[in-house]
This record gives structure tokens, C-alpha cells and sequence, in this order.
């Protein structure tokens, strides 16, 4: 991988991370673009981006790295906040999360990912595990033919046909997985076709196509009848609970033109952004950003309320309430960014700390 590609791909996931926490400050970055539109597409696209040929033919060992990559950090964070939501249990008397057992931690996380509030928007982590793990082995199947257009064909059979066959099997726990993961395998597959056979061959980023891109996004706010003035974020939809309204194809649709929107951000922007290293270490921290980004928000509610003198009540509360929205929400964005991302860091080093450690007593 090349050095502009990786530091590119960096900047692309500090994007896609940014978005996520302004979606849930609600407010958008990009306008008609909004991140509930899209963000989680992206992630997904990303890892598309990033897979490397040479696991197909080595599953065992692209199994193994995704456990230590993604599940067993969730299964430690998991932990930690049912620490420390069992805590807050102790003084509020209000539990922010399922009753506790072994399904709730060991299999909601693959269904839905909300057992614990204060880390719901871990629930990603999860998802993009069985996703990865289901495209491998797919890929595995489907390099029994070389036509690229077939397997793009497949993938996309499979994208636009996973909300209306939720929709038509009903809203249960297997229609749910299945449709979350025919999603997320087509924007994994889109990333990689995007990788392998256009970002060196074709120029997608032409004024023109910028415009094309406008005129059909501000089609699709048009008709979308989940637009709402008041947040500002329309074209909207909640793929952890498969809410798509009314919708069948615009939530796939305005994923696609949001991921183009955020590729084509980061190629104009790349020369004034690539040295910047506050956002290098937003898009090395993602995975701890998406982690604890709720609960600093949280402990910031916690904080002004007190000041303030305002009571807060638990049990009526969401974890995403923040104290007066109208002049806050852009200081609880800015804070909580750099809280977490620093975290992050510090999470690190102390990580590293310990294995090298470990690496020396050996």
C-alpha cells in the first residue's frame, strides 16, 4: 500500500468517525449528505478498501487477525462499561442497559449491539466482524470465475435487494442479521472493486461528476419523506434496527453518493489536511472514538447539569441528551473529539507498554 493511499484511507476514517459523532449531536457536517445517510456505509466501504487478496486463500489466518482486531477489543470494552454502568446502577438506581446475563453480553452484541447504552455505538464492531467473515469466504466461492462484473452483480443483487426482502420476511431477529449483513457485504465489495479497479484507472472526481452527484442527491431530498427541517438531516435511516420508513432503494442510494461525497472531500482537500496530525490521530483512534464518544457525552450532560442546578432523571433521560442543544452542541463536538481521541492514545501507550513487557519476559 502506498504512502498518499494509506494517509488518504486515514483521512477518510477520521471523516467517517467525525460523522458519527456529529450524527449523534445531530447535526450535519456536509448538509444535504447527512451522516445518518451514510457514515456506516463508509466504514464498510473502508474495509473494502483496505482487504488484501491473499486471505482468500489463507481464511484460517484472516479469521484469527479480525478476532484479535475487532472482537476481542469489544469483549474488554463490553466489560469495562458493565463496570462502570453497574456503578452508575449503584447511585441512580436506573440500570442503562439490558439485564445482565450471558446472552446479553455474549449474543446481543450480533443481533443489536445496544445491551449496554453508554457503549451502543460499539454495536458497529460486531456487524463488521460477521461481514468481513462472510466476504472472505464469499469471495473464496466466487473466484471460481474471473468475471468481475458477475461478482459486482452478486454484491449488488444483494445491497438493493436487502431492504425489501427485510421488508417482505418481516421484522424478526434472522430477517434483521440477514439484512444487515446482505447491506454491509455490498458497501465491503463496492470498496474493494473501488480499490482494485478504479481508483488508478478511472477518474471519478471530475467537476462534472460533482454536479451529477448534487442534481441527484437534491432529487432524492425532493422526494424523501423523511426529511426534517428542524435537524436538518433528511434521507436519513437506522440500519442497527432496519428503520427505513417507507423506503426501499434510497437508503443504498444515498450511501453510494455519500461515500462518493466523502472520497471526493478527501481528494480536494488532501494537501491542506495530510499534515495535520490532530486528524491523523482521529483516524488512528476510531475504534476508541466509537467506544467512548457517548459516554464522554454523557459525563459532560452530568457536568453542566450540575452546574447548572438542573436534575437529571435516569429513568426518563436518554444517554444522548445534552444540556441546551441550541448553544452547546458544537463545544460537546469539539470536546468530546478530543477527549476520545486523545483516550485513545493513552490507551495505547499503555497497551503497548504492557506487551512489550510481556514480549521482553518471554
Amino acid at each position: 500500500m502506498d504512502k498518499v493511499f494509506s494517509n488518504k484511507v486515514n483521512l477518510l476514517k477520521a471523516l467517517a468517525i467525525i460523522l458519527v459523532v456529529s450524527g449523534h449531536l445531530e447535526f450535519s457536517l456536509f448538509g444535504m449528505f447527512p451522516p445518518y445517510s451514510f457514515q456506516l456505509a463508509l466504514f464498510f466501504f473502508i474495509s473494502g478498501m483496505l482487504f488484501k487478496e491473499k486471505y482468500i486463500n489463507d481464511i484460517k489466518t484472516y479469521f484469527h487477525k479480525r478476532i484479535k482486531s475487532l472482537l476481542i477489543p469489544y469483549f474488554c470494552y463490553e466489560l469495562a462499561y458493565l463496570v462502570i454502568t453497574y456503578f452508575l446502577y449503584k447511585h441512580s438506581g436506573v440500570f442503562l442497559g439490558d439485564k445482565i446475563s450471558l446472552k446479553s453480553f455474549f449474543v446481543t452484541p450480533f443481533i443489536n449491539g445496544h445491551q449496554l447504552l453508554l457503549c451502543a455505538p460499539l454495536w458497529f464492531v460486531p456487524q463488521l466482524f460477521l461481514t468481513l467473515c462472510t466476504f472472505v469466504l464469499l469471495m473464496k466461492f466466487l473466484n471460481k470465475t474471473p468475471d468481475k462484473w458477475f461478482k459486482l452483480g452478486i454484491f449488488t443483487v444483494m445491497g438493493f435487494g436487502a431492504i425489501p426482502l427485510f421488508k417482505f420476511l418481516g421484522n424478526s431477529t434472522g430477517s434483521l442479521i440477514l439484512m444487515k449483513l446482505m447491506f454491509s457485504l455490498f458497501f465491503v465489495y463496492i470498496g474493494y472493486f473501488y480499490t482494485k479497479y478504479i481508483k488508478d484507472n478511472i477518474n471519478i472526481f471530475l467537476p462534472k461528476y460533482l454536479g451529477v452527484i448534487l442534481v441527484f442527491q437534491s432529487v432524492m431530498w425532493l422526494f424523501n419523506r423523511d426529511f426534517s427541517p428542524e435537524h436538518g438531516i433528511g434521507l436519513s435511516y437506522v440500519l442497527v434496527w432496519g428503520r427505513f420508513d417507507d423506503q426501499l432503494i434510497v437508503p443504498v442510494l444515498t450511501a453510494l453518493t455519500g461515500i462518493w461525497f466523502s472520497l471526493f472531500f478527501i481528494e480536494v482537500t488532501y494537501n491542506y489536511f495530510k499534515d495535520i496530525k490532530l486528524l491523523k490521530d482521529i483516524g488512528n483512534n476510531t475504534y476508541h472514538i466509537m467506544a467512548n464518544h457517548v459516554l464522554i457525552m454523557f459525563l459532560i450532560t452530568i457536568l453542566l447539569c450540575h452546574f447548572n442546578h438542573v436534575h437529571i432523571d435516569f429513568s426518563n433521560d436518554k444517554i444522548y441528551t445534552i444540556f441546551n442543544p441550541v448553544q452547546t452542541t458544537y463545544l460537546y463536538f469539539v470536546v468530546v473529539v478530543l477527549i476520545t481521541t486523545y483516550l485513545g492514545n493513552i490507551q495505547k501507550y499503555i497497551y503497548s507498554k504492557i506487551t512489550d513487557k510481556l514480549s521482553n519476559k518471554q
